[in-house]
């Protein structure tokens, strides 16, 4: 349902008179769900949640005389739930350029680190989202990290090499400080297998503190209807309390042309005493069209004495705290429209 935005293009015309008009569309997606929360203590409710809901612009424009593309993308969050949206390009934002050396862009952006997830991702912005135990705490490495240049080698035969440096935090980079972050990835599609292997590290003055991690996911289509997916991912910081391997092993099922059961179990290794954890999530979708698909998922959070974690509160407006020890569960039901 992509719609022309002529005055748009005009501006861009305007602003680059060597190019061509630019092909501009709108795009976005409606992600809401009803959900029964139960942290395993005193918290037992029902909430509506607006699940990493968006509106978007982007647009691209063939350079003339050249086998050159420039794109840029603008998206903000907004919460459906709630009738209102967070601040401009909050999500996904950037300016660059394609052709045959492949493609660099600049602004702000998931890091390759955290695209490198996708692979093994059931359940990305619903609840049972594998986020709920890889980004805890000062360990988050799921991050859209600003002030960054990427750079995307040309796809050899489903084999793509990714580098984004952020340079600093904030609208200025610090005197005598180490604020910047790299995030490297290899990706490979071809066939049946899709896989992606990621490093990232942040410096020591970053607002979460210096930290690195490895990442590995992978996912085989054994025949058409089923799908198996694995994940690890070794995490370090300063602070060794926030040191962990976490651990994920899933399968998707077709069961009917556009009907998918699919399940998903992780661990959570902490280094720390007693903060460890697992979560199961299981669920069923159902896509009407390209455009709109409802599922019913249930998943729970096995926290060890002091972890306080929940299946619920990543990619969520509803993002409810824990309670430590305690098992934390909730159902969910959910359309998202895409359009």
């Amino acid at each position: 349902m992509n719609k022309k935005l002529l005055a748009m293009a005009v501006g861009v015309a305007v602003l680059a008179p060597g190019m061509a008009l630019a092909d501009v569309s709108i795009y976005g997606r409606a992600h809401v769900s009803l959900d029964q929360l139960d942290d395993g203590g005193d918290y037992n409710e029902t909430n509506l949640s607006s699940n990493s809901s968006r509106l978007g612009f982007r647009g691209d424009t063939k350079i003339a005389d050249s086998n050159l593309t420039a794109f840029f993308q603008v998206e903000t969050e907004i919460n459906f739930a709630q009738g209102k949206g967070s601040s401009w390009a909050s999500r996904d934002t950037f300016v660059g350029l394609k052709g045959d050396f492949g493609m660099v862009r600049a602004g702000q952006f998931d890091s390759p680190f955290k695209a490198a997830r996708d692979p093994a991702n059931l359940f990305g912005d619903q609840l049972g989202d594998m986020r709920n135990l890889t980004r805890v705490g000062d360990a988050r490495f799921d991050e859209r990290t600003p002030n960054t240049i990427h750079y995307q080698t040309p796809n050899y035969n489903g084999l793509q090499f990714n580098l984004g440096y952020s340079i600093h935090e904030g609208t200025a980079a610090k005197d005598d400080e180490k604020q910047d972050a790299v995030s490297a990835s290899v990706t490979y599609a071809n066939g049946p297998f899709q896989g992606a292997l990621a490093y990232e590290q942040y410096g020591r003055d970053t607002s979460n503190g210096k930290r690195k991690a490895v990442r590995l996911a992978g996912a085989y289509k054994v025949a058409d209807p089923v799908k198996l997916v694995a994940f690890y991912q070794n995490a370090n910081h300063d602070d060794d309390q926030f040191d962990s391997d976490t651990w994920g092993l899933g399968a998707e099922f077709q069961v009917a042309p556009a009907t998918y059961v699919k399940g998903m179990y992780m661990m959570m290794d902490a280094d720390a005493k007693d903060m460890s954890a697992d979560m199961v999530a299981v669920g069923v979708e159902h896509r009407l069209d390209k455009a709109l698909r409802v599922y019913a998922n249930y998943a729970i959070v096995m926290n060890d004495d002091l972890a306080a974690l929940t299946p619920w509160q990543q990619a969520r407006t509803t993002n409810v705290g824990g309670a430590a020890g305690e098992n934390a569960q909730g159902l969910s039901l959910g359309m998202r429209y895409d359009f």
